[in-house]
């Protein structure tokens, strides 16, 4: 646990949340460049950089849960592609709902 706790630590620093913003912001300039070139390779650019966009800036959560009541088949997907943890808590509830109940059996009857 003392790993995590210094890692949090490191990450609240506010040098380090604008380096991983930038970061971020660059992948997905680099991406939007090489997008229009064959390939997927675009793709693999932008999704990281969006994921270290959403993780530093309040904005762009803000904009991310508008879209995603907008949209709620596409924040499915946008949750699943970012691993998000709030997506695999929703998926495991919906999944548990969806189950069929089994009644139980009384001993003796």
């Amino acid at each position: 646990m003392e790993r995590r706790e210094k890692w949090r630590k490191f990450l609240d620093n506010p040098i380090v949340e604008w380096s991983i913003f930038v970061a971020g912001v660059l992948l997905i300039i680099a991406g939007l460049v090489l997008a229009p070139l064959p390939g997927p390779g675009g793709i693999f650019l932008i999704a990281p950089g969006v994921a270290l966009v959403l993780k530093t800036s309040m904005w762009a959560k803000r904009h991310y849960v508008r879209v995603k009541r907008w949209q709620p088949k596409a924040g499915r997907w946008m949750d699943w592609a970012l691993r998000r943890q709030s997506h695999q808590r929703r998926e495991a509830i919906r999944k548990a709902a969806e189950e069929p109940r089994v009644p139980e059996s009384r001993p003796g009857n």
